[in-house]
């Protein structure tokens, strides 16, 4: 029979730091909620290869918070019209 292995909580930073990864995931229907996308619009996306990077976690399709914000970025200034000159 095996001996057990002793067990050894992890320190409070590292429950900190996964707490804190996990919380940056957002699943595709809290992306849409958060930032009012369709998800409809997120799924037709993802199937293009457009919008932000995402990745399978098990059966949940999931998005990193930074990376949604980076290609948010990215589109306002892929897009951007106006505002740099005076008007007469």
């Amino acid at each position: 029979m095996p001996t057990p292995r002793p067990h050894h909580p992890a320190a409070p930073a590292d429950l900190a730091a996964r707490r804190n990864r996990r919380e940056d995931w957002l699943t595709t229907a809290e992306l849409a909620h958060e930032y009012k996308f369709n998800v409809g619009t997120l799924r037709y996306w993802r199937h293009i290869g457009y919008g932000p990077a995402s990745f399978a976690r098990g059966r949940n399709v999931v998005y990193r918070r930074a990376d949604v914000e980076a290609w948010i970025a990215e589109q306002e200034q892929h897009t951007r019209r106006g505002g740099t000159a005076t008007a007469a």
